[in-house]
């Protein structure tokens, strides 16, 4: 793997590992799954081995949601990974026999019996994680956002092509029924041409209470947590979930949920080709604390042929009773979208919409109700067939992801960017293309 040239040192935390040796020495003796007969397609065994990295939060979600493939005879739960032991050992106790545990990552990678793998960790590492997971040769299902600056995502997608495998960014929406019926009403113009989509999402949380550095939890691999992150002391306003509101590991709503929102606004709108655009930014930067995502925030993107604009809000308009949702402006009315534990169309006539004759229809994996599965599925399904390419495809996923970081951007810099969506640049601002990467601490590094 590039950028993996010392060799890290395995570690299993101690007290899973005693409690179950015995399994785990059983489950080494593991051989190779013989599930990919070519690269990208599967062979006669339509089982594939799998692994999950990142076990808190929506990490377990996805561990669960495996457990039930493994019930199907779809999968393999071969192996967890997480920095944190309490994580490690919950994952382990719900998986059961058969699952070794590991803190690291790459000692994962190395296992060649594992086809596949699931990646939930902070946002700063998934990238990293996805290009070392595709230069092995494994499919990825990796958390949104897909990445945490422009550079990174590019190399997702080269790495993904180079090698041949199925990276699926875990916006689900596009799997989900209620977005497909909003999408396939809104191609079909049930509100005319729409010339205008909305977004509104409550603020970004100010750090009230900030605390002083302290040592790490028990059992947290402080210096794996950070990973490509510039070394610091371990602080409380990172982590579990805190990451989220630095712009640096986070980058805020409009970096966690606006890849959710856009992913699926570039689908209804018919736009994933609409890689060219100017964004336009401002915010309310917080006073105090160690949390520096604004606090409020608006961001206007504008996009030609077609001419449409796309508007961040936060809080912006709330046009619907949830916490967050978008709007699509047309010329006969509008068409809600919103969040209500799962994305569902606020208009009866967007989920009773009727396709007319020789209208556009739109597809879709339909294989489970619940969406989260019905995603993975999707997945499995690039994999089986050997196209690999999924419903949220990484280059789909880095162009979600490319909207939301550069609307920091515009935020950061104070200034209107436009983005050159052909070179991966921002037309004539050597000082935002600077911005587009950023050092990576060595050896985690794409």
């Amino acid at each position: 793997m590039a950028g993996l040239k010392t060799g890290p040192s395995r570690f299993v935390t101690r007290r899973t590992f005693l409690r179950n040796s015995a399994l785990a020495a059983a489950a080494i003796g593991l051989t190779p799954s013989g599930v990919l007969g070519a690269p990208g397609r599967t062979g006669a065994n339509a089982r594939l081995v799998v692994a999950n990295i990142g076990v808190g939060g929506m990490g377990m979600t996805h561990v669960f949601n495996m457990l039930r493939f493994q019930q199907e005879g779809k999968v393999q739960i071969a192996a967890v990974c997480d920095v944190d032991d309490n994580r490690l050992e919950a994952a382990v106790e719900n998986v059961g026999a058969g699952v070794i545990p590991y803190r690291d990552y790459r000692y994962v990678l190395e296992r060649k019996d594992i086809d596949a793998v699931l990646i939930a960790t902070p946002d700063h590492w998934h990238a990293v994680q996805t290009v070392h997971a595709c230069e092995t040769g494994k499919h990825v299902y990796v958390e949104k956002p897909a990445s945490v600056t422009v550079r990174e995502g590019q190399a997702m997608v080269t790495a993904a092509r180079a090698n041949r495998v199925a990276v699926q960014v875990g916006a689900q929406a596009r799997t989900a029924k209620g977005a497909w019926q909003t999408c396939r009403a809104i191609r079909n113009r049930i509100v005319g041409k729409v010339n205008r989509v909305s977004c509104w999402h409550y603020a970004n949380p100010v750090d009230e209470k900030p605390v002083s550095d302290s040592p790490p939890p028990d059992g947290l691999d402080w210096d794996m947590w950070l990973g490509p992150l510039p070394w610091r002391p371990h602080n409380g306003r990172y982590q579990p979930a805190n990451f989220r509101w630095l712009l640096e590991s986070g980058g805020g709503q409009i970096r966690d949920r606006g890849a959710h929102q856009f992913s699926t606004i570039l689908w209804c709108m018919n736009a994933d080709h609409q890689t060219s655009f100017t964004v336009e930014a401002s915010g309310r930067p917080p006073t105090r604390g160690l949390w520096d995502c604004p606090i409020d925030m608006n961001v206007v993107y504008r996009f030609r042929n077609p001419d449409w604009t796309l508007e961040w809000g936060q809080p912006g308009n709330k046009v619907g009773q949830t916490e967050f949702g978008n709007v699509f402006w047309g010329e006969h009315g509008h068409l809600i979208l919103e969040w209500e534990g799962g994305y569902r169309p606020a208009n009866p006539e967007a989920i009773h919409f009727q396709l007319p004759p020789g209208g556009q229809e739109v597809y879709r994996t339909d294989e489970y109700e619940d969406f989260n599965m019905n995603h993975k599925a999707d997945w499995f399904k690039a994999i089986r067939e050997g196209h690999l390419r999924p419903a949220v495809d990484i280059e789909i996923g880095h162009r979600t992801a490319t909207l939301c970081n550069l609307g920091n951007l515009s935020y950061l810099l104070g200034r209107r960017l436009a983005w050159d969506g052909e070179k991966q640049e921002v037309i004539g601002d050597p000082a935002a293309n600077r911005l587009l990467a950023r050092p990576q601490r060595y050896p985690y590094v794409l």
